[in-house]
Protein backbone atom coordinates (compact mmCIF):
# COMPACT_ATOMS: atom_id res chain seq x y z
CA UNK A 1 0.00 0.00 0.00
CA UNK A 2 2.76 2.34 0.68
CA UNK A 3 4.63 1.82 -2.89
CA UNK A 4 1.00 2.46 -4.35
CA UNK A 5 0.48 5.67 -2.47
CA UNK A 6 4.16 6.07 -3.32
CA UNK A 7 3.39 6.22 -7.17
CA UNK A 8 -0.12 7.94 -6.88
CA UNK A 9 2.31 10.87 -5.02
CA UNK A 10 4.29 10.32 -8.06
CA UNK A 11 2.12 10.83 -10.67
CA UNK A 12 0.94 14.71 -9.53
CA UNK A 13 5.27 15.60 -9.98
CA UNK A 14 5.62 14.32 -12.93
CA UNK A 15 7.59 17.12 -14.97
CA UNK A 16 6.75 18.48 -17.96
CA UNK A 17 8.32 16.08 -20.14
CA UNK A 18 6.23 13.37 -18.50
CA UNK A 19 8.75 11.32 -16.34
CA UNK A 20 9.02 11.25 -12.88
CA UNK A 21 12.34 12.61 -11.03
CA UNK A 22 14.42 9.74 -9.11
CA UNK A 23 13.26 11.24 -5.72
CA UNK A 24 9.78 10.30 -6.71
CA UNK A 25 9.99 6.03 -7.60
CA UNK A 26 9.47 4.31 -4.59
CA UNK A 27 12.67 2.72 -2.91
CA UNK A 28 13.43 -0.84 -4.06
CA UNK A 29 13.80 -3.55 -1.66
CA UNK A 30 16.81 -5.71 -1.56
CA UNK A 31 16.40 -9.10 -1.68
CA UNK A 32 17.98 -9.31 1.80
CA UNK A 33 15.00 -6.95 3.48
CA UNK A 34 11.90 -9.40 1.23
CA UNK A 35 13.46 -12.63 2.54
CA UNK A 36 13.58 -10.61 6.14
CA UNK A 37 10.35 -9.28 5.95
CA UNK A 38 8.76 -13.12 4.58
CA UNK A 39 10.79 -14.91 7.60
CA UNK A 40 9.20 -12.35 9.96
CA UNK A 41 5.84 -13.15 9.03
CA UNK A 42 5.80 -16.54 9.55
CA UNK A 43 4.41 -16.94 12.45
CA UNK A 44 5.65 -20.61 13.54
CA UNK A 45 9.57 -19.90 13.00
CA UNK A 46 9.31 -17.04 14.81
CA UNK A 47 7.48 -18.53 17.38
CA UNK A 48 9.91 -21.22 17.20
CA UNK A 49 13.21 -18.84 16.91
CA UNK A 50 12.19 -17.15 20.33
CA UNK A 51 11.79 -20.77 21.93
CA UNK A 52 15.16 -21.63 20.81
CA UNK A 53 16.71 -18.70 21.91
CA UNK A 54 15.12 -18.44 25.38
CA UNK A 55 16.62 -22.28 25.64
CA UNK A 56 20.45 -20.89 24.61
CA UNK A 57 20.07 -18.27 27.13
CA UNK A 58 18.93 -20.19 29.60
CA UNK A 59 22.01 -23.62 28.83
CA UNK A 60 24.33 -20.08 28.99
CA UNK A 61 23.30 -18.19 32.28
CA UNK A 62 21.15 -20.51 34.34
CA UNK A 63 24.56 -22.54 35.10
CA UNK A 64 25.56 -19.24 36.63
CA UNK A 65 23.24 -18.57 39.04
CA UNK A 66 22.53 -22.51 39.61
CA UNK A 67 23.18 -23.33 43.07
CA UNK A 68 24.21 -27.19 41.91
CA UNK A 69 27.30 -28.43 39.81
CA UNK A 70 26.86 -31.02 37.25
CA UNK A 71 30.20 -32.37 38.53
CA UNK A 72 28.61 -32.38 42.03
CA UNK A 73 28.04 -36.13 43.07
CA UNK A 74 27.43 -35.49 47.17
CA UNK A 75 23.89 -35.47 46.62
CA UNK A 76 21.11 -38.32 48.12
CA UNK A 77 20.98 -41.17 45.82
CA UNK A 78 17.36 -41.36 43.77
CA UNK A 79 16.14 -38.23 45.64
CA UNK A 80 12.66 -36.86 44.82
CA UNK A 81 12.08 -33.93 43.26
CA UNK A 82 11.48 -30.92 45.83
CA UNK A 83 12.30 -27.66 45.98
CA UNK A 84 15.89 -28.18 46.21
CA UNK A 85 16.26 -30.76 43.63
CA UNK A 86 13.13 -29.77 41.26
CA UNK A 87 13.65 -33.45 39.15
CA UNK A 88 15.22 -35.01 41.44
CA UNK A 89 18.73 -36.65 41.45
CA UNK A 90 20.45 -39.60 39.47
CA UNK A 91 21.68 -42.85 40.84
CA UNK A 92 24.95 -41.61 41.67
CA UNK A 93 23.84 -38.11 43.31
CA UNK A 94 23.89 -36.05 40.66
CA UNK A 95 21.66 -33.21 40.34
CA UNK A 96 19.27 -33.50 37.30
CA UNK A 97 18.78 -29.96 36.26
CA UNK A 98 22.62 -29.28 36.45
CA UNK A 99 22.66 -32.35 34.44
CA UNK A 100 19.94 -30.94 31.70
CA UNK A 101 21.87 -28.16 31.26
CA UNK A 102 25.15 -29.24 30.81
CA UNK A 103 24.00 -31.39 28.25
CA UNK A 104 22.13 -29.51 26.39
CA UNK A 105 25.50 -27.16 26.07
CA UNK A 106 27.38 -30.03 24.70
CA UNK A 107 24.94 -31.28 22.17
CA UNK A 108 24.38 -27.72 20.91
CA UNK A 109 27.80 -27.00 20.65
CA UNK A 110 28.73 -30.08 18.77
CA UNK A 111 25.59 -29.86 16.38
CA UNK A 112 26.50 -26.56 15.63
CA UNK A 113 30.00 -27.88 14.86
CA UNK A 114 29.40 -30.00 13.14
CA UNK A 115 26.78 -28.36 10.77
CA UNK A 116 29.21 -25.61 10.17
CA UNK A 117 31.88 -28.31 8.74
CA UNK A 118 29.53 -30.10 6.96
CA UNK A 119 27.85 -27.33 5.18
CA UNK A 120 31.51 -26.04 4.17
CA UNK A 121 32.16 -29.43 2.76
CA UNK A 122 29.14 -29.73 1.10
CA UNK A 123 28.96 -26.55 -0.28
CA UNK A 124 32.18 -26.49 -1.74
CA UNK A 125 32.60 -30.19 -3.60
CA UNK A 126 29.00 -29.88 -4.95
CA UNK A 127 29.86 -26.25 -6.02
CA UNK A 128 33.24 -27.55 -8.10
CA UNK A 129 31.30 -30.29 -9.29
CA UNK A 130 28.39 -28.74 -10.74
CA UNK A 131 30.84 -25.85 -12.23
CA UNK A 132 33.79 -27.90 -13.52
CA UNK A 133 31.68 -30.82 -14.33
CA UNK A 134 33.42 -33.56 -16.47
CA UNK A 135 35.59 -35.74 -14.57
CA UNK A 136 35.90 -33.53 -11.55
CA UNK A 137 32.06 -34.22 -11.33
CA UNK A 138 32.08 -38.04 -11.61
CA UNK A 139 34.78 -38.06 -9.30
CA UNK A 140 33.23 -36.15 -6.34
CA UNK A 141 30.02 -37.96 -7.09
CA UNK A 142 31.36 -41.30 -7.02
CA UNK A 143 32.83 -40.10 -3.80
CA UNK A 144 29.48 -38.38 -2.67
CA UNK A 145 27.39 -41.47 -3.57
CA UNK A 146 30.14 -44.19 -2.00
CA UNK A 147 29.62 -42.08 1.26
CA UNK A 148 26.28 -41.99 0.94
CA UNK A 149 25.64 -46.04 1.09
CA UNK A 150 27.62 -45.90 4.24
CA UNK A 151 25.36 -46.13 7.60
CA UNK A 152 26.21 -43.04 9.15
CA UNK A 153 25.52 -44.15 12.47
CA UNK A 154 27.66 -47.33 12.16
CA UNK A 155 30.47 -45.52 10.51
CA UNK A 156 30.42 -42.74 12.88
CA UNK A 157 30.78 -45.48 16.13
CA UNK A 158 33.10 -47.55 14.27
CA UNK A 159 35.27 -44.20 13.67
CA UNK A 160 34.67 -42.51 17.13
CA UNK A 161 35.72 -45.46 18.91
CA UNK A 162 39.45 -45.78 16.36
CA UNK A 163 40.04 -42.12 17.11
CA UNK A 164 39.68 -42.28 20.73
CA UNK A 165 36.09 -41.83 21.04
CA UNK A 166 34.65 -40.04 24.08
CA UNK A 167 35.62 -36.25 23.40
CA UNK A 168 32.57 -34.49 22.38
CA UNK A 169 34.96 -32.86 19.63
CA UNK A 170 35.75 -36.01 18.47
CA UNK A 171 32.23 -37.03 17.82
CA UNK A 172 31.80 -33.97 16.15
CA UNK A 173 34.20 -34.08 13.41
CA UNK A 174 33.24 -37.81 12.83
CA UNK A 175 29.46 -36.68 12.28
CA UNK A 176 30.81 -34.02 10.44
CA UNK A 177 32.44 -36.49 7.85
CA UNK A 178 29.52 -38.07 7.24
CA UNK A 179 27.27 -35.56 6.99
CA UNK A 180 28.24 -33.24 3.72
CA UNK A 181 26.86 -35.29 1.46
CA UNK A 182 23.25 -34.43 1.07
CA UNK A 183 24.34 -30.64 1.21
CA UNK A 184 26.81 -31.22 -1.98
CA UNK A 185 24.36 -32.94 -4.40
CA UNK A 186 22.16 -29.84 -4.01
CA UNK A 187 24.82 -27.81 -4.23
CA UNK A 188 25.82 -29.19 -6.96
CA UNK A 189 22.37 -28.65 -8.46
CA UNK A 190 22.20 -25.80 -8.11
CA UNK A 191 25.40 -24.96 -9.37
CA UNK A 192 25.26 -26.37 -12.38
CA UNK A 193 22.07 -24.12 -12.77
CA UNK A 194 23.42 -21.04 -11.73
CA UNK A 195 27.04 -21.78 -14.13
CA UNK A 196 24.54 -20.94 -17.59
CA UNK A 197 23.38 -17.96 -16.35
CA UNK A 198 24.54 -14.71 -17.97
CA UNK A 199 26.21 -13.49 -15.48
CA UNK A 200 28.46 -16.72 -15.10
CA UNK A 201 29.25 -16.06 -18.61
CA UNK A 202 30.07 -12.36 -18.15
CA UNK A 203 32.47 -13.81 -15.76
CA UNK A 204 34.47 -16.29 -18.11
CA UNK A 205 34.65 -13.85 -21.03
CA UNK A 206 36.58 -11.29 -18.68
CA UNK A 207 38.65 -13.88 -17.65
CA UNK A 208 38.03 -14.66 -14.37
CA UNK A 209 39.36 -18.17 -13.09
CA UNK A 210 37.71 -21.18 -11.60
CA UNK A 211 37.89 -20.29 -8.07
CA UNK A 212 36.45 -16.77 -8.26
CA UNK A 213 33.60 -17.33 -10.50
CA UNK A 214 32.44 -20.14 -7.52
CA UNK A 215 33.20 -18.06 -4.94
CA UNK A 216 32.25 -14.95 -6.21
CA UNK A 217 29.48 -15.56 -8.10
CA UNK A 218 27.69 -19.34 -7.53
CA UNK A 219 28.28 -19.67 -3.71
CA UNK A 220 27.02 -16.05 -2.80
CA UNK A 221 23.98 -16.60 -5.25
CA UNK A 222 22.95 -19.99 -3.45
CA UNK A 223 23.20 -18.14 0.12
CA UNK A 224 19.34 -19.42 0.47
CA UNK A 225 19.81 -23.00 0.01
CA UNK A 226 23.00 -22.81 1.92
CA UNK A 227 20.98 -20.98 4.75
CA UNK A 228 18.44 -23.71 4.79
CA UNK A 229 20.35 -26.86 4.93
CA UNK A 230 22.65 -25.66 7.55
CA UNK A 231 20.07 -24.63 10.03
CA UNK A 232 18.41 -28.45 9.12
CA UNK A 233 22.10 -29.86 9.38
CA UNK A 234 21.86 -28.77 13.38
CA UNK A 235 18.78 -30.37 14.30
CA UNK A 236 19.83 -33.52 12.08
CA UNK A 237 23.56 -33.61 14.26
CA UNK A 238 21.22 -33.03 17.49
CA UNK A 239 19.60 -36.41 16.77
CA UNK A 240 22.39 -38.47 15.93
CA UNK A 241 24.53 -37.35 18.30
CA UNK A 242 22.23 -38.44 20.69
CA UNK A 243 21.33 -41.57 19.37
CA UNK A 244 25.17 -42.72 19.45
CA UNK A 245 25.39 -41.53 22.91
CA UNK A 246 22.82 -43.09 24.10
CA UNK A 247 23.75 -46.75 22.72
CA UNK A 248 26.97 -45.54 24.68
CA UNK A 249 29.27 -44.94 21.29
CA UNK A 250 29.42 -41.04 21.55
CA UNK A 251 30.26 -38.68 24.26
CA UNK A 252 31.78 -39.94 27.08
CA UNK A 253 32.20 -39.16 30.87
CA UNK A 254 33.95 -36.31 31.80
CA UNK A 255 32.36 -34.79 28.71
CA UNK A 256 28.69 -35.50 28.35
CA UNK A 257 25.65 -34.82 25.92
CA UNK A 258 21.59 -35.00 26.44
CA UNK A 259 21.52 -38.34 24.98
CA UNK A 260 24.55 -39.73 27.10
CA UNK A 261 21.83 -38.24 30.17
CA UNK A 262 19.27 -40.24 28.73
CA UNK A 263 21.60 -43.08 28.51
CA UNK A 264 22.18 -42.97 32.13
CA UNK A 265 18.36 -42.53 33.54
CA UNK A 266 16.60 -44.86 30.74
CA UNK A 267 16.63 -47.46 33.57
CA UNK A 268 14.51 -45.26 35.24
CA UNK A 269 11.64 -44.38 33.08
CA UNK A 270 9.18 -46.57 34.58
CA UNK A 271 9.78 -45.76 38.50
CA UNK A 272 11.51 -42.14 38.15
CA UNK A 273 10.01 -41.09 34.68
CA UNK A 274 11.61 -36.75 35.70
CA UNK A 275 15.12 -38.72 35.10
CA UNK A 276 14.47 -39.73 31.51
CA UNK A 277 11.71 -37.30 30.15
CA UNK A 278 13.88 -34.14 31.72
CA UNK A 279 16.32 -34.35 28.93
CA UNK A 280 14.33 -36.33 26.36
CA UNK A 281 11.93 -33.03 26.09
CA UNK A 282 14.77 -31.02 25.68
CA UNK A 283 15.95 -32.68 23.35
CA UNK A 284 12.49 -33.26 21.39
CA UNK A 285 12.46 -29.09 21.37
CA UNK A 286 15.68 -28.34 19.94
CA UNK A 287 15.05 -30.32 17.21
CA UNK A 288 11.29 -29.39 16.70
CA UNK A 289 12.31 -25.77 17.06
CA UNK A 290 15.50 -25.71 14.54
CA UNK A 291 12.99 -27.90 11.70
CA UNK A 292 10.48 -25.13 12.15
CA UNK A 293 12.85 -22.38 11.91
CA UNK A 294 14.27 -24.26 8.82
CA UNK A 295 10.99 -24.35 6.99
CA UNK A 296 10.22 -20.57 8.04
CA UNK A 297 13.60 -20.14 5.92
CA UNK A 298 12.93 -22.20 3.02
CA UNK A 299 9.63 -20.14 2.49
CA UNK A 300 11.32 -17.08 3.38
CA UNK A 301 13.86 -17.61 0.21
CA UNK A 302 11.92 -19.67 -1.96
CA UNK A 303 10.65 -16.78 -4.97
CA UNK A 304 7.93 -18.58 -5.77
CA UNK A 305 6.44 -18.54 -2.59
CA UNK A 306 4.18 -15.65 -2.41
CA UNK A 307 1.61 -16.45 0.42
CA UNK A 308 2.70 -16.37 3.79
CA UNK A 309 1.95 -19.64 6.12
CA UNK A 310 1.12 -19.77 9.63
Amino acid sequence: MADLNSLISAEDSKSADGTLPAEALPEPRSQGKLVLRKFLRHKLAMICTAVLLLLVLTVLIMPIFWPHSYEDSSFPSFARPSADYPLGTTQVGKEMVSQILRGTQYSLLIALVVSIIATTIGTVFGAMAGYLRGFTDSAISRVTDLFLIVPQIAAAAILAKVFGGGSWYIVAMVLAAFGWMPIARIARAEAMSLSQREFVDAARASGAGTFHIVFKHLVPNMVGLITVNATLAVAQAVLIEAALSFIGLGVQLPDTSLGRVILENYAQLQNRPALFFGPFIVLVLISLTINFIGDGLRDAFDPRQRKMKA
